[in-house]
């Protein structure tokens, strides 16, 4: 069964009709966790906004749980949760008033949902009488999770929830939206760090608001269609202007401290070419090796197709 789907949804803005979203279609399964991965200004706070009724779409459809986005918004808005990416709670109200407030609004109590929230809950209830204004970036994350989550959602979107969050903090919340799943909340994340993508059921890449590819992040590694290498040497800017203008490259990017390529020939006899072209160039220290692809370089290369 589908709990979210898109068909066609596209949204402009401004006098210039400036494309966020262009003609957007994807399906998100009942109790999957979905993520839609892509880099700031792409497009995912514009698709989140219209499937939580705060938007409308310029063109399209799109249902939540079978309600229409446009015409069914009351149900969907007691239906789903929703953490932007922006802390939006009340700052001078303290933990436990914004979640007695938010269960409040939702005529709910909680008591009645204390079984959801509780593992999230316990990790910040020794600062329940802290203001939400003056906790920390992660204990904000979960506090958010808990108002989001206070009158039981069947869809849970969760806008980049670990931008700006400490290494640790990332860690444990994607592990909480792994308990929550297991009690058939679905879940649609997005988030800009290429490697939370491999923590999703599925994902979808989206760049200047259009779809590149969706499906299991082992298959999109899978699809991968190119021998991968990686390479460094003691002048790495220099080495990546000449690998760019070297005949035989197809692709060539910064990755960490090495380069990742691809070569239009994936012989050995190209790698020993490779290595002796760029001795002869003046470089010195030169590694180079296959190397398993990962999400950032498919969506790369998904780019420059």
């Amino acid at each position: 069964m589908e709990a979210v789907v898109l068909n066609n949804v596209s949204k402009t803005y401004g006098k210039e009709r400036k494309v966020a979203v262009d003609s957007v279609s994807l399906t998100v399964n009942k109790g999957e966790l979905f993520g839609l991965i892509g880099p700031d200004g792409a497009g995912k706070t514009s698709i989140f906004r219209m499937l939580t009724t705060l938007l409308l779409p310029d063109g399209g459809t799109a249902t939540v749980d079978g309600f229409d986005i446009v015409k069914d918004y009351k149900q969907i808005r007691n239906n789903v949760g929703y953490m932007p990416g922006k802390f939006s709670l009340y700052q001078d109200l303290t933990i436990e008033e914004n979640i007695n407030f938010f269960a409040t609004v939702f005529g709910t109590s909680v008591e009645e949902n204390y079984d959801l929230i509780k593992d999230i809950y316990v990790q910040i209830e020794p600062f329940k009488n802290r203001r939400a204004g003056k906790l920390s970036g992660g204990m904000k994350q979960k506090l958010a999770l808990c108002c989001a989550l206070i009158h039981k959602p069947t869809v849970l979107f969760l806008d980049e929830p670990t931008t700006g969050v400490d290494p640790v903090s990332r860690k444990e919340f994607w592990e909480m939206l792994k308990r929550l799943k297991q009690q058939d909340i679905t879940i649609v994340v997005s988030t800009p760090y290429m490697d939370e993508a491999t923590l999703c059921d599925r994902i979808a890449l989206i760049q200047n608001g259009r779809i590149l590819q969706i499906d299991t992040p082992d298959k999109i590694v899978q699809s991968y269609p190119d021998k991968l290498y990686q390479i460094k040497a003691d002048r790495m800017y220099d080495l990546l202007k000449e690998l760019n203008v070297y005949p035989k490259t197809l692709s060539c990017f910064t990755f960490g401290e090495y380069l990742h390529l691809s070569l239009t020939d994936e012989s050995e006899q190209a790698e020993k070419e490779l290595i002796q072209h760029l001795q002869n160039k003046g470089f010195h220290n030169i590694e180079m090796g296959a190397v398993t692809p990962g999400i950032e370089d498919c969506f790369i290369q998904l780019l420059k197709k």
